[in-house]
């Protein structure tokens, strides 16, 4: 084969992924927001039922191109590249089938961000606390931005009608958790608004008078458009919506539901594992943990039941911080513990910092107990690991290791920022995620804390166990309600009967599994892949297996979906075995 028929090739296939790059970009300007990216920060993503349509349209368009270029003209790396962009295409192609489009707010997502938010991201955190704004044309961005708020909302309903049309709504046990949101945004004075913040904290290099003019438009344009699109936006769901929405849960009730289903389950675990291949396990990792539950309790001296240690852990008072400052400082000063323990276990660390804050109040009752989002492309923002302070007395300390550990390092701040800082790679794979890997990795590293020393004290180490339980469990009851048709409240006992954790996480969790049906699989899925991956290569290579160097391939690659991930593993075991230098 010719080298000018490779080069051709490669170039194409590199300026097609460069141009698609830019196209999703464009086309979700609140993900290019919070990624750091600032040349639609004047925009909302164009929801329209038309351009839901174009969007598939396009990708359809890619596909036919991606059939022109000759795959095996490529190298190695590219044709890896070249599989990885295909498929996401053909995901969102396959998806697109489904109509989730019309579902497009929930508990945890949709109004003010919108449905394409950054991958993995389970929360509706307000865009005007992560942009930056430091110059007069950010503020007047914003303020533009501010004028479509109106239009956007606009169109959310109406994706909404014609999913309340066609049957495909979420059912109102969910529902009924948004409408005490937008009250909280609902406020008689604009300044007081959430979307006001930004007027809040000038930078000095803006003077008074122009603090002044920017803060005068940026108040009119929540009084004038914010506000009554929110009031429209709250008496839609309460008088129309929520009424006419289903009262069982479980996604097998739309229309094709449990086909649905069945994609969400592959696209989510980034296998080919049914429904009910994903219960079964559920149920065999659920026995498993509560065997090695078992014997830590009697490590602790505990001498009553599980069920008795559970509630014993649940209640005691020692393992709950008296206030939310209390636990603040506890998470910060674990994170400073962990943060040097590192390079026993890492070989390549990143450089992107992260910082450890409380969730915005506006969200925590309704989110869980901690997570990470991620810093901006461009360093204008760092990564941060977000702790629920609300009711420090449902927030037990003996979770607080695996949740760091899963959250910041070296969980997801470090697997994110490493994939962000290899140049190498094109963007949509340094930036983007494959569920099964990002959520499989961070909880897999909740069991590094053993070779991390974090996990000395009984408590802690039942701590993780809980965790690890606490994913399991996903497997059983997020299957059971979409495929199996149990209801929310046998969802809950399964999940009290099997964990520690506190009723209020309990419920808070089952809405989110009823929400977002499928992605909560990847979590348990991916950890044991990847644990499984470091054990089948430790007892290939004996004594040249070095944990350092099976980190580093594991995430220098970007997020990979789970069979990918495995054959860069195995070849990496070969050529160690074979005597190769390096890693990779």
């Amino acid at each position: 084969m010719l080298q000018a028929e490779k080069n051709v090739t490669a170039t194409a296939l590199h300026a097609l992924i460069a141009r698609e790059w830019q196209y999703q970009l464009e086309h979700s300007p609140t993900y290019a927001s919070v990624s750091g990216d600032r040349r639609w920060n004047d925009r909302w993503d164009d929801l329209g039922l038309s351009a839901i349509k174009a969007d598939h349209q396009h990708n359809l368009q890619v596909l036919a191109q991606l059939d022109t270029l000759e795959r095996e003209k490529l190298s190695a790396e590219d044709q890896l590249n070249y599989d990885l962009f295909r498929r996401d295409y053909e995901l969102w192609v396959e998806e697109h089938r489904f109509k989730w489009y019309l579902l497009p707010t929930n508990q945890v997502g949709g109004i003010p961000e919108g449905i394409k938010q950054p991958p993995g991201i389970q929360t509706a955190y307000q865009l005007a606390d992560t942009l930056r704004f430091a110059t007069t044309k950010d503020y007047e961005e914003w303020i533009t931005r501010l004028g479509g708020f109106s239009t956007y909302v606009d169109q959310i309903i109406t994706l909404m009608r014609e999913g309340m049309h066609e049957r495909r709504m979420h059912p109102q046990v969910i529902l009924r958790r948004i409408p005490p949101q937008i009250e909280k945004q609902l406020v008689d004075d604009p300044t007081k608004s959430g979307f006001y913040s930004p007027f809040t904290r000038f930078p000095s290099s803006i003077s008074p008078a122009e603090q002044q003019r920017l803060s005068a438009a940026g108040r009119a344009a929540i009084a004038s458009g914010v506000l009554p699109a929110l009031k429209r936006f709250h008496q839609f769901l309460t008088a129309e919506y929520l009424p006419a929405a289903p009262e069982q849960v479980g996604i097998w009730q739309l229309p094709e539901g449990l086909e649905t289903y069945g994609f969400f389950t592959r696209k989510f675990t980034t296998t080919n594992l049914s429904p009910d291949q994903v219960h079964e396990l559920g149920l065999a990792e659920v026995q498993r943990i509560r065997a090695e539950m078992e014997a830590v309790k009697v490590k602790a001296g505990f001498q009553g039941s599980l069920h008795e240690f559970f509630r014993f852990l649940r209640t005691e008072s020692r393992f709950y911080c008296k206030s939310g400052e209390e636990l603040l400082l506890r998470y910060r000063s674990l994170a400073k513990r962990i943060d040097p323990l590192l390079v026993k276990l890492f070989k390549t660390l990143p450089r992107q910092p992260y910082g450890v804050e409380p969730t915005p109040d506006a969200m925590a009752p309704d989110v869980t107990t901690g997570f990470y989002y991620p810093a901006a492309s461009d360093g204008s923002r760092p990564g941060t690991y977000l702790v629920n302070l609300y009711r420090p007395e449902t927030r037990p300390i003996w979770e607080m290791v695996p949740l760091t550990l899963h959250e910041a390092v070296p969980g997801h701040h470090l697997q994110t920022s490493l994939a962000a800082e290899q140049s190498r790679l094109p963007e949509f794979r340094r930036y983007g995620y494959h569920v099964a890997y990002g959520e499989g990795w961070a909880l897999y590293c909740e069991t590094l804390g053993d070779e991390l020393g974090l996990y000395d004290d009984p408590y802690d180490k039942f701590g993780q166990l809980a965790y690890d339980m606490w994913r399991a469990v996903r497997l059983v009851v997020d299957t059971g309600m979409h495929a199996r048709r149990w209801s929310r409240q046998q969802a809950i006992d399964y999940f009290l009967e099997n964990s520690p954790r506190q009723e209020l996480d309990v419920i808070n969790e089952i809405d989110r599994y009823i929400a977002w049906p499928g992605q909560a699989l990847a979590y348990k899925v991916g950890q044991l892949q990847i644990r499984e991956l470091r054990t089948r290569a430790e007892r290939e290579l004996g004594t040249r297996f070095d944990v350092r160097e099976f980190h580093d391939v594991v995430l220098l690659d970007g997020s990979l979906p789970l069979d990918i991930l495995e054959k860069r593993v195995e070849a990496w075991v070969a050529k160690t075995r074979s005597g190769a230098a390096g890693p990779r």
